[in-house]
């Protein structure tokens, strides 16, 4: 399996393979046509807040992929990752089309790595659920 990355404003080309939209929202300017999807997965994408607080703060991207897997593993976001998983055990090649101009950190760039290396995004583990199981265990104490 082949897992590539490809800008919305780029061409498509025959070694793309299947190609899938990983942006919440449809570029700007782009037709349908010209994609040339195989897929658009909308719920894959990060939340609008985690968008907007990365494009404010670029040097941020440990955080960033940080929160963004977390993002994944909320219940709409699992099921299209299960989706885009399923897609490239089935694809010889896949290419991840994004919209945006950064185009080596980018959440697009997160899914790459997680398909690659077969990874599952965390279910629990991370400070927030290390934090809320301890108040549990606090709380059971009592």
């Amino acid at each position: 399996m082949k897992i590539l990355l490809k800008r919305a404003y780029e061409p498509p080309a025959a070694e793309d393979g299947a190609r899938v939209l990983v942006d919440r929202l449809w570029p700007r300017g782009v037709k349908k046509e010209d994609l040339d999807l195989r897929v658009w997965l909308k719920d894959i994408a990060p939340s609008t807040e985690l968008r907007q607080w990365f494009h404010a703060r670029p040097r941020q991207w440990p955080m960033f992929k940080k929160r963004y897997l977390l993002e994944l593993c909320e219940t709409q976001a699992a099921a299209a990752l299960t989706q885009l998983y399923d897609l490239s055990q089935s694809e010889p090649t896949l290419t991840l089309v994004f919209a945006s101009r950064e185009e080596e950190q980018n959440h697009a760039a997160v899914l790459k790595a997680l398909l690659e290396g077969m990874k599952k995004p965390p279910t629990s583990t991370g400070p927030v659920r290390a934090a809320a199981a301890g108040r549990k265990r606090a709380a059971a104490r009592k």
